[in-house]
């Protein structure tokens, strides 16, 4: 598979394995931190990937520091400086980079290692799967620098996944938030040993690019989609939909096919 591209000031891209990429953020000197050519990386990035075959995405920072450390107060002057309708744009191409690293059609895995803060935080938050090292110091520090938790899609993901109580203490008090907590009130999947992150990431990849591409990416527009909706009837409707499209792909019968055969399935993802 040959995936290309474009050029890019604070991302590095490579295909890992036949089907699994890994985006890594590559600003160790300064923590990973996000810059606004970051963001613009981001969306270059994401519409790239978007039809590039990919099974999976191990999204990660390069270094041992930090995972990302939220936006680089070096630039934070770049910012007081815009007036509003100038950091109306700003925020827009910002929150379109994140998103579109969330709506990939493939299934994204972040390994956290180190501070995922702020900025960093929302963009581990836009993964489906977050595996984290041991040293995970994750933060919404907005309201230190005179900001809300309303930022670059924060405030929907993280209410979502530990529920609105725990994401208004998480926001209001902009505290840290360790491994182990992360594991326990659902912000990480697992916790590794930071020597095995991306190895485990790899791995949980490698199974997930063993299954249909289809039902995979069905099964991801369906859980995104249905966190957006709140009627059970419209969840009902996109599965349903979607399920019968799947049954018109040559991968379900040759699942199939396989589970009768008691072999492995080939899919070939049409």
């Amino acid at each position: 598979m040959s995936i290309n591209l474009p050029e890019l000031q604070t991302l590095t891209f490579e295909e890992a394995e036949p089907g699994v990429g890994v985006l890594r953020i590559n600003r160790p000197d300064r923590m990973n931190a996000q810059t606004v050519a970051m963001f613009h990386d981001y969306l270059a990035a994401g519409r790239a990937l978007r039809d590039s075959g990919l099974r999976a995405l191990i999204l990660t920072g390069a270094g041992e520091r930090a995972f990302c450390a939220g936006f680089d107060l070096d630039e934070i002057q770049v910012i007081t400086e815009m007036g509003v309708r100038e950091f109306l744009r700003f925020q827009e191409t910002a929150t379109g980079g994140i998103q579109s690293i969330r709506h990939l059609p493939f299934p994204v895995i972040a390994a956290v290692h180190g501070a995922a803060t702020g900025g960093g935080m929302a963009l581990a938050l836009a993964a489906d799967i977050r595996l984290a090292a041991p040293t995970l110091k994750m933060s919404a520090a907005f309201v230190k620098v005179g900001l809300s938790v309303g930022e670059l899609g924060t405030s929907y993901n993280l209410s979502r996944l530990v529920g609105p109580a725990r994401a208004a203490e998480i926001a209001y008090t902009a505290r840290i938030v360790g491994a182990e907590e992360a594991l326990r009130i659902g912000l990480v999947n697992q916790v590794v040993p930071a020597d095995r992150l991306l190895d485990e990431a790899l791995a949980m990849a490698r199974v997930i690019a063993q299954n249909s591409p289809g039902g995979v990416r069905m099964s991801k527009r369906a859980i995104q989609r249905n966190t957006e909706i709140g009627s059970y009837e419209a969840a009902l409707e996109l599965e349903n939909r979607g399920q019968a499209l799947l049954t018109r792909t040559e991968d379900m019968p040759e699942a199939l096919a396989a589970f009768k055969a008691k072999r492995p399935p080939q899919f070939s993802g049409r």
